[in-house]
């Protein structure tokens, strides 16, 4: 029996050079572009616009951890999501870009 080599990396191990960064991954990307979606979209009410630029704006942080983040992106969405005046099309939206930000914590 041989060892295995020190340098050849294990088959189901990822190490945190090969891995991207989780704000650059295609997934949160994704959910970025929806909230310019959503903040660009004019059949929603201006206060749900300014919502989704502020949850982008959280999450394009630089400092912040990506956890810190992903809860202050999801604490105005939530806010938004209750809002009565938002149209059916909106709220969809909004908790899809909710279920995405909490799948990447």
């Amino acid at each position: 029996m041989t060892a295995p080599s020190p340098s050849a990396p294990s088959a189901g191990a990822a190490t945190a050079a090969t891995r991207p960064p989780e704000t650059e991954s295609p997934a949160f990307l994704r959910l970025v572009e929806s909230l310019a979606q959503l903040a660009d979209d004019s059949s929603v009410p201006r206060n749900i616009r300014r919502g989704a630029q502020s949850a982008k704006d959280e999450l394009s942080k630089p400092r912040v951890a990506l956890d810190m983040r992903v809860a202050s992106a999801v604490y105005v969405l939530d806010d938004l999501a209750n809002d009565p005046n938002l149209p059916t099309h909106g709220r969809t939206a909004i908790w899809s870009i909710i279920s995405g930000l909490e799948s990447l914590q």
